[in-house]
């Protein structure tokens, strides 16, 4: 697995990162979320060697990791990072020879995630000819094509029409069950819910939330509904015994059950206010976990 332990970074007087760590198991998809200028970027670039630590510690099936172990990892820099002049195949298997595989097997590699990636041209074409699209899944073809056990990727989803989103996700999957591991950043935070297995939330350099989605809820959060009603009076739910009302927006309002107070309380309630248009439990979804850890807002608010 991969360990992140302790990493500080700073720019001259500027902290970037600030006792960062993380951990992604074997087979495990990790999403790397936050906001411009968090820290995703620089970590990534320690963790594969571009940048060097001021301290801190990586290691790679627990041990510290080197030049050699590197060699066996991919990674997708969120700017271009290919030649545009080159002809697509001859750098994959430039870029899959420099990782220690023979020309044959380069050639077979290339051939493969070409077709997989389902890249738009020929394998001859030269990378500037693609869509900026195209160019994307050659580049995540450049990370992949020498078959790494980690996958280091930085808004690999960028650019991406849908069916390239559901390609180059359906790829990540393939690989986590395999047995790699995928690190990535995105913004999109629905895709990263959907699909990452763990998520790490960075603001201003700090790991401030890693987990599942559902740790990250918290198995003690307090239970929450969404209630909308047609012609209820305004501040029904404020006589509702048992209930804390957190937001109230026209016909909708937004509650916490209070310790001992049940789903069938508020409903009741709610059904003698007004016609009940809707009543579900507010599941905080990853976006608002993340506003609510960038914002120090509470969530659902």
């Amino acid at each position: 697995m991969l360990e992140l332990a302790g990493l500080d970074k700073r720019f001259g007087g500027k902290v970037v990162l600030d006792d960062l760590s993380l951990t992604v198991q074997p087979g495990q998809m990790f999403g790397f979320v936050g906001t411009n200028g968090a820290g995703k970027t620089t970590t990534m670039r320690i963790a594969l060697g571009v940048l060097a630590s001021d301290a801190g510690e990586i290691r790679w099936r627990g041990a510290p990791v080197d030049r050699g172990m590197r060699r066996r990892w991919g990674y997708m820099p969120e700017e271009r990072g290919l030649y545009p002049k080159m002809r697509i195949r001859d750098q994959l298997v430039y870029l899959a020879e420099l990782h220690g595989m023979t020309r044959t097997r380069a050639h077979e590699s290339a051939e493969h995630w070409l077709d997989r990636l389902q890249v738009a041209g020929g394998p001859m074409d030269r990378l500037e000819t693609l869509s900026l699209g195209n160019q994307q899944r050659v580049q995540l073809a450049a990370a992949l094509v020498h078959e790494p056990e980690l996958l280091v990727l930085d808004e690999p989803f960028s650019g991406l029409d849908p069916v390239g989103v559901d390609v180059m996700a359906g790829v990540l999957r393939e690989r986590t069950a395999a047995g790699a591991s995928v690190v990535f950043s995105s913004h999109q935070l629905e895709l990263v819910e959907s699909l990452c297995d763990a998520v790490g939330i960075i603001d201003k350099g700090r790991m401030h939330a890693v987990g599942t989605v559902a740790e990250l809820r918290g198995d003690d959060r307090a239970v929450r509904y969404r209630v909308r009603l047609a012609q209820a009076p305004t501040g029904w739910a404020d006589e509702v015994s048992g209930v804390k009302v957190l937001s109230a927006q026209e016909d909708t309002v937004l509650v916490e059950l209070l310790a001992g107070t049940s789903e069938q309380t508020l409903l009741d309630a709610a059904r003698a206010a007004g016609r009940v248009l809707a009543f579900a439990p507010a599941t905080p979804s990853l976006a608002e976990l993340f506003r609510e850890v960038v914002n120090g807002t509470e969530v659902g608010a």
